[in-house]
């Protein structure tokens, strides 16, 4: 299957770079280039990407406002936020907007490749030890708390939308954010990976998510314990 995607950055040697590097890769079709946030939901229109890259600091609209509108929509494409920084409070706000994750401008290209891959099959780019690292540096919120809540309001809030699942969905959302994949969920859990897809798709709806990044930030903000020592592959620094 070939990956549609949309280059988002106002630099243009960056798009330059990005759309040479990524468009040599023979499942990656580069269908459109914007310079800020404001031709985002026009080209999205217009090209039916299956993945945005999305520069987070640029003039007139910003990666994250854009992000926001765009996830917000039906249907929408898959959004990677391309940043310089790991632990940046625009980033956090972008994953708990529905971004799948975020690679930075110095990452390895064939990294970004992978990581381009990762979001159009629908896995987080976005590993446990990342998580805890901009949960500890950044203050955020989880949906349903105002901007500065404490952490215990937002673990209480967190809790209590976590307790709503039934006991085995809970399980699921749990491993999640321990950054298990479908099939050691599965394997952990004895069920099969249909099964947990099932789960994984139930626990979205229930919470009003709209991916697993948004899963494992409200785990984590439940229980910022959850993930310590389980850092996987999916981490792209």
């Amino acid at each position: 299957m070939t990956i549609r995607l949309l280059i988002v950055d106002d630099d243009p040697l960056v798009r330059a770079g990005l759309t040479f590097m990524l468009g040599g890769a023979e499942d990656i079709e580069i269908v459109g280039e914007a310079a800020d946030g404001t031709q985002v939901a026009p080209l999205v229109e217009r090209c039916a990407p299956d993945v945005v890259l999305m520069d987070i600091r640029m003039p007139a609209m910003d990666g994250l406002t854009a992000t926001e509108a765009l996830r917000a929509r039906p249907g929408a494409p898959e959004v990677l936020v391309l940043t310089t920084f790991h632990a940046d409070e625009q980033v956090l706000r972008a994953l708990r907007a529905g971004a799948a994750g975020f690679v930075l401008k110095d990452t390895p290209p064939d990294r970004i490749v992978s990581a381009v891959r990762r979001v159009a099959a629908g896995d987080p780019v976005l590993s446990p030890a990342v998580t805890r690292q901009l949960m500890t540096h950044v203050a955020g919120t989880s949906p349903g708390t105002s901007p500065g809540t404490s952490p215990d309001a937002r673990r209480r809030v967190a809790a209590g939308r976590l307790a709503t699942l039934a006991d085995r969905e809970r399980e699921v959302a749990y491993a999640v954010g321990r950054g298990r994949s479908n099939a050691e969920i599965a394997a952990d859990l004895y069920m099969s990976v249909p099964t947990v897809k099932a789960h994984v798709s139930r626990v979205l709806a229930k919470l009003g998510l709209n991916n697993r990044v948004q899963i494992a930030l409200l785990v984590h903000d439940a229980d910022p314990a959850t993930g310590d020592g389980a850092d996987r592959g999916g981490d792209v620094r």
